[in-house]
């Protein structure tokens, strides 16, 4: 799976485990001096690093002899490398969204015909509801490769008359994961012919974590409709694409799907007075997602009693992705404050090699920060307003204005005028994470006291934050932010 989010081992798990340091640096070696060693002379190179952790994981799985291997496509899917598996035993497309334009297209569509690109002939595939058009070219897809292709019913039908499915992820959209996850678990299942014990040794890929001991239900099964071939071309109660049976999932089912965990999505994090509430949306549609999920886990709860709530977006985003769209579907959830940082949990970013982006400049990630709090400001001013910040006389000369004499701990652009907005960037997650917390979430200390903060914001925003009886803080945007912020967090997981 990818990206990982804190240690690169993330993204090879066996039993729902990242593989240990020793399996990894045993594997990482001998990949490379088998692919060191029959490279070709002429055009000596080594694979790119999705493409070598591919490969790397394939040779794990085959190694370690896991029964079950659950792969993610990195980007796409028709021509993406983990689509070198030619007869997979099921296949899923989950909700589409729009992301990767420059790689996958710039529609619907067109990212429905990259994904489609998995299916394979006379393997079951399933896909969860989509628009229209981009269903249709998910059914052309599977027409032209022979592939059966389903739409899975929406999680109310697996319920029945019994209770309703508990899951261990917020969110709506996480019931059409559910579902789907269902059809996967149900197809592969099938194949080892019985829904008898099950489950073995291996379930490799960034699933969520099942249960330790967890058992599949026992033999008899429940009774479970059959998936019929159909027709080319044939439409079933006006939907392109038919709906696979329903059958009520097992004991081991329902409990999976209430114990699942899934770091950096949903995620809420209480300390003291402190809440994080952590989610790697990046597309308009997870984004939107994540508003909905926030509005619920934090928003509708009641305003404290013995003091104020303030909320602070930490946000930051990569690629080619649409930023000033994405910020303004945050604008309605009235943020007291918005933090901006580049990804690097410290400066200088050398402090943990797997979380470096070695194509992406400190330089080029802080002008990208700076453009989100301009973006910010300008969404706000749009909306109405907010009663200035700065005074006239306040100017910033360059990018790393004003000098590091005075302490800098945030960054102000250059501006014709001034921010009238709580909008701050901050050089590195460390220093945004010290002062949104101000020394009151124990695992992160308090900002450093040398020098007065530069900006007028960071000051009086240092105050509210300190004395205020609830702070609850989003950070969402990327899950490369997320996993920066869940290193500081929690450094457990470094380990």
């Amino acid at each position: 799976s990818s990206p990982h989010l804190v240690q690169v081992r993330e993204r090879i798990r066996i039993n729902g485990q990242p593989i240990s340091k020793e399996l990894f640096s045993k594997y990482f070696w001998l990949v490379y001096n088998r692919l060191e060693e029959t490279k070709d002379p002429v055009h000596a190179s080594m694979p790119a690093y999705f493409r070598f952790l591919t490969i790397m994981a394939f040779h794990v799985f085959l190694q370690e002899k896991v029964d079950l291997a659950v792969v993610e496509v990195g980007i796409g899917g028709a021509y993406d490398c983990t689509n070198i598996i030619r007869a997979p035993v099921v296949c899923g497309v989950s909700s589409l969204g729009i992301d990767h334009v420059s790689i996958l297209g710039d529609t619907m569509e067109k990212i429905a015909w990259q994904k489609g690109g998995i299916f394979k002939p006379s393997v079951p595939a399933f896909t969860v509801a989509q628009p229209e058009r981009p269903l249709e070219v998910l059914r052309d897809r599977a027409q032209e490769r022979e592939c059966p292709l389903y739409l899975c019913p929406e999680l109310d039908a697996f319920e029945g008359g019994h209770r309703p499915l508990e899951l261990g992820l917020a969110g709506a959209h996480q019931r059409s994961n559910a579902a789907l996850a269902l059809q996967l678990a149900r197809a592969w299942l099938q194949r080892r012919g019985c829904w008898g014990k099950a489950g073995g040794r291996g379930r490799g890929g960034q699933t969520p974590s099942w249960p330790p001991g967890s058992q599949w239900g026992t033999c008899p099964p429940p009774a479970l409709g059959e998936l019929k071939e159909v027709p080319p071309g044939a439409e079933l109660a006006g939907r392109p694409v038919p709906l696979a049976p329903v059958f009520r999932p097992t004991d081991a089912m329902i409990q999976g799907l209430r114990d699942t965990e899934w770091l950096g999505r949903t995620q809420v994090l209480p300390r003291g007075p402190v809440t994080w509430y952590l989610d790697g949306a990046h597309t308009t549609s997870s984004i939107q997602a994540c508003v909905r999920w926030f509005r619920q886990a934090a928003l509708n709860q009641d305003k404290p009693h013995d003091g104020s709530e303030v909320r602070v977006l930490l946000f930051n985003a990569t690629g080619d992705r649409d930023m000033a769209a994405l910020l303004k579907l945050l604008v309605p959830c009235h943020f007291d404050y918005a933090v901006f940082c580049p990804n690097f949990t410290q400066v200088p970013v050398a402090s943990n090699a797997d979380q470096q982006n070695f194509n992406v400049t400190l330089e080029n990630a802080l002008t990208r920060c700076l453009e989100n709090q301009q973006t910010w400001t300008r969404l706000l001013e749009e909306k109405g307003g907010q009663d200035p910040w700065l005074p006239a006389s306040l100017r910033a000369g360059g990018l790393l204005q004003p000098a590091p004499a005075r302490g800098t701990l945030l960054l102000v652009p250059p501006a014709p005028r001034p921010l009238n907005s709580p909008a701050l960037v901050f050089p590195c997650l460390a220093q945004a994470l010290r002062w949104v917390a101000q020394g009151r979430d124990p695992r992160l200390a308090a900002p450093a006291a040398t020098g007065a903060h530069p900006h007028p914001a960071a000051s009086s925003g240092a105050v509210l934050l300190r004395e205020a009886a609830a702070v609850r803080v989003l950070v969402t945007g990327s899950l490369h932010l997320v996993g920066g912020v869940l290193r500081l967090l929690d450094p457990a997981l470094s380990q």
